[in-house]
């Protein structure tokens, strides 16, 4: 409890200084609204341009934003775009940006005040995406979509200012999914002073037009963001935005021990609920049990999520890495009983990954088309002979590489490939950001994996597996290849016929399952947890996490928030 109450203390000064050279009259924290959450899984960078996994995007978004966003139901929505226009062809988009809004205050800025946002701002941070220099693992998300010219290198004019409040884009082909493209963390707005001012250090420097602002980064430990003053927003009623006062996050990478800190009402907000606390939360069934109904909000959706194990397809060798070959992959595949892995280890949560990569929850993507893996004991045991390896017998110990929180899955995939084909797996686990690392760096060559989407469109899973995408500028960690499959892909981008794009996207799904370089394990649902006192925290399918309209009701509505605040008071009068 002391440790709590100096972190409340040193907060407390935070809020006192939301800018620089703020000179506020020093108050206490008891009419403030701090928001507190826990994220695991290591946040890496709150530069956007490094916004490629959910602990990173979460943070961004409270720091910056973009051209466009996404609603509750996933449409897209006008955010730092006043209006825009799509010429004819297809290929030009022209953006007019709203005026009057401006940076945080920083020293890199003149003065230290925050500058007006402008389209040069725009024109540099999406070069800057683009620039191998930068080395961002976004910079797929324009590479085979923007202008390039007759020696095949970016066009220098790809995108460039037009006035001080436009600027416009231009495609090398359509894609009618460009605006969604638009909405990605990797796209939100950065000043060039900031870059110049901290070089690589600005991944800790954030500085952009977003309704919080960084006070504090202790990494692994504690992220402290504070209201943006002068944030461009207004709710409904022309209620200054955002509600909260500040946002403080902690990295507690135990699952069960951050469980606890939010059932004793440490913290607002809980997602990446681990085995054992789903197993006092749900019934098997995935229903909620009584004991816990109304005791505090819990949130149940579908997530635009696939969970899969991935193989890194480069060599030719069989014999020393039998990984590649194809009928092994499938009878690994066909031997996980899915049905089992949702019911004993997930409680529930989310749906056997039957059919293809692409996820139900892309509603606009009819997922039974796709034959994919069930559980087929015998065709799983006959493809593994037709290998070579009758019953498992001269099959290598092959070792699967997955992360510290996901040792339930990696187990329960051991004891399947054991008992059903005689396969015996060695497990290792690292931290969620090691793990990444090397997946992303080719450093492993049998992995567990999830793409959750960036946006709803079957081709953001899809891009995974284009020959032109590899890992690690790319999403193609397996380094699958296939002619036909790019074809297709390059094929879907160029029509606006959504009948023959959708088609061309069935092809290619099954492609991928035909030649199995991932085994598809699930589709997973959101599961947040919140206490009751906690209103305005909307989510979507992609489970985006934004805070501008979240707020803290008075009151003794929970026994999270107030009952938390009360405890402190009295430990404040201890000290």
């Amino acid at each position: 409890m002391i440790r709590r109450f100096t972190l409340l203390a040193a907060l407390a000064v935070c809020l006192l200084s939301c800018g620089p050279g703020s000179k506020q009259t020093t108050t206490t924290t008891d009419s403030k609204k701090i928001f507190r959450l826990n994220l695991t899984g290591g946040l890496t960078s709150l530069d956007p341009a490094f916004a490629d996994q959910r602990t990173n995007i979460w943070a961004t978004t409270q720091l910056y934003n973009g051209l466009f966003s996404f609603s509750e139901d996933l449409h897209v929505h006008p955010e730092l775009a006043e209006n825009y226009d799509i010429s004819e062809d297809g290929l030009t988009y022209t953006f007019k940006i709203k005026e009057n809004v401006y940076f945080h205050d920083d020293q890199a800025f003149k003065n230290g005040r925050g500058r007006e946002l402008i389209a040069d701002d725009f024109v540099y941070t999406f070069k800057r995406l683009m620039d191998p220099r930068t080395a961002s693992k976004g910079s797929w998300i324009f590479a085979d979509k923007v202008k390039r010219g007759p020696d095949g290198k970016l066009a220098d004019n790809w995108v460039e200012r037009v006035e001080d409040y436009k600027f416009k884009i231009t495609l090398d082909r359509r894609f009618p999914a460009f605006l969604q493209i638009l909405a990605m963390p990797f796209t939100y707005v950065i000043p060039k002073e900031a870059v110049e001012k901290y070089g690589k250090d600005f991944r800790k420097h954030p500085i952009g037009t977003g309704p919080f602002m960084l006070k504090t980064w202790n990494e692994k430990e504690r992220l402290i963001l504070v209201k943006n003053p002068k944030y461009w927003k207004r709710d409904v009623k022309h209620v200054a935005l955002p509600y909260l006062d500040a946002v403080e996050v902690s990295f507690i990478e135990d699952k069960n021990q951050a469980f606890l800190s939010f059932e004793k009402g440490s913290l607002d907000f809980l997602t990446s609920i681990s085995e054992t606390s789903r197993n006092k939360i749900l019934n098997k069934d995935g229903s909620i049990k009584d004991d816990f109904s109304g005791k505090f909000v819990v949130e149940k959706k579908p997530y635009m999520i696939t969970e899969y194990v991935g193989f890194l397809l480069e060599g030719t060798d069989e014999k020393a890495n039998p990984l590649l070959n194809k009928k092994v992959r499938q009878a690994l595949s066909f031997a996980i009983n899915r049905k089992n892995l949702i019911s004993f280890i997930r409680n529930g949560l989310g749906t056997p990954g039957n059919h293809g990569f692409v996820p139900d929850a892309i509603s606009s993507f009819d997922s039974t088309q796709i034959e994919g893996y069930k559980i087929n004991i015998k065709k799983a045991q006959e493809l593994l002979k037709e290998a070579g390896y009758p019953q498992g017998k001269g099959f290598p110990e092959v070792t699967l590489n997955t992360y510290t929180t996901d040792k339930e899955i990696g187990e329960f995939l051991q004891k399947q490939w054991d008992e059903n084909l005689g396969i015996k797996i060695k497990i290792v686990t690292n931290q969620f950001a090691t793990h990444k690392d090397m997946v992303d760096n080719a450093k492993v060559s049998f992995f567990r994996g999830s793409w959750i989407g960036d946006y709803p469109d079957a081709e953001n899973f899809l891009a995974m597996f284009y020959s032109k995408n590899l890992s690690p500028a790319g999403p193609n960690k397996t380094h699958f290849k296939d002619e036909t499959y790019d074809k297709l892909f390059e094929e879907a981008h160029e029509t606006d016929n959504t009948f023959t794009r959708y088609s061309d996207y069935h092809k290619m799904d099954q492609i991928i399952m035909d030649n199995s370089p991932v085994i598809v394990l699930y589709y997973d649902e959101v599961l947040n947890l919140k206490q009751k006192n906690i209103t305005g925290l909307k989510t979507n399918t992609m489970n985006t996490l934004v805070l501008e309209k979240v707020d803290i009701k008075s009151g003794n509505d929970s026994k999270g928030g107030d009952s938390a605040k009360s405890e402190e008071k009295k430990t404040a009068k201890a000290e």
